[in-house]
């Protein structure tokens, strides 16, 4: 089935849709990367009743995928099959609660929840400053900056699982590890009730400028980039590593290892999905011959490769 004929096919099957459904939608424009293929049918809800409306009637053969602000993601060249789901306007509120809280959707930017903190005299909050996308990833990787992550202030979550069925999960249903939750892939995050303690705006705000100088100063922040590539070893660091295996600055095709901070990969010049990814595997291989440890990713790789291209550890160049 073409991407044009599965969006015509479930457009029918969905009469109370009140989300947009694109055919072939470029998912390089809304990665951070700006690289990857199209994605068979993108499906924007309109909120979360949308969302689960969705869920209960599409077929359930469709692959579903669900993507964020694309800041921690590589979609491979030759696209996502299946349903893209990427939420929007309708998943990114916040609201301040008693007792220091903030309930925020999960479209929300970390930033703008770490404002709102701010704003409102929350503090706790302000190492969301420092990561990069939305609150929806912040949930599913236990994103964190500056010695804090989301396991630190996240009380409970909302999810819409494949069937449609909404769930609120505590903080011990997440099952946070080190840039993990156990929350089953294909549950979508819609929702995240966050808990700080009392703070002076100003303080906060000038916490929040600190993790910014140093995201400037330390991070190649205005580059094509991904954040993060690999996930820190137990007692050790993914760039020291890197580094110790001599490839800060190496490159494949457009795609580089930056040498500002050398855990961070770079499009530095009109790279493919597959060079990037084909750089990152030559780098966990030469880790490994160089220090016997094996590096994980970080960024989410996701999609299928242009016919005949590999994926994965096969890409490794000597």
């Amino acid at each position: 089935m073409s991407r044009t004929d599965l969006a015509t096919d479930l457009a029918p099957r969905l009469p109370a849709l009140r989300g947009r459904l694109t055919a072939g939608a470029r998912l390089a424009d809304i990665t951070w990367f700006r690289v990857g293929g199209p994605a068979d049918v993108l499906f924007q809800p309109a909120d979360e009743a949308d969302l689960a409306y969705f869920l209960q009637q599409a077929p359930r053969d469709i692959p579903v995928t669900t993507v964020g602000l694309g800041s921690n993601l590589l979609v491979r060249d030759g696209g996502i099959r299946g349903v893209v789901v990427r939420l929007g306007r309708g998943f990114a509120d916040v609201q301040v609660e008693s007792g220091y809280r903030l309930r925020a959707g999960t479209a929300l930017p970390d930033v703008k929840l770490a404002r709102a903190a701010a704003d409102a005299g929350i503090a706790g909050l302000a190492f969301y400053r420092g990561i990069p996308g939305s609150l929806g990833g912040a949930l599913r990787m236990n994103a964190g900056a500056h010695g804090r992550e989301t396991t630190n202030v996240l009380v409970e979550a909302r999810a819409v699982d494949r069937q449609g069925a909404i769930h609120v999960l505590t903080h011990a249903d997440m099952g946070f590890t080190y840039r993990h939750c156990a929350v089953p892939t294909d549950w979508i995050f819609t929702q995240g009730l966050f808990q700080g303690t009392a703070g002076v705006t100003a303080d906060i705000l000038a916490e929040m400028d600190e993790v910014a100088a140093y995201r400037e100063a330390n991070q190649p922040i205005k580059e094509r980039t991904g954040g993060s590539t690999f996930k820190n070893p137990p007692a050790n660091s993914a760039w020291k590593l890197i580094d110790g295996a001599g490839c800060r600055g190496l490159k494949i095709g457009g795609a580089k290892v930056s040498e500002m901070h050398c855990n961070f990969l770079i499009n530095e010049a009109d790279a493919t999905a597959t060079e990037i990814e084909r750089l990152g595997e030559t780098v966990r291989a030469r880790v490994k011959s160089a220090s016997g440890i094996a590096l994980d990713w970080e960024i989410i790789r996701l999609g299928e490769p242009m016919p005949g291209a590999a994926t994965g550890p096969a890409l490794a160049e000597g």
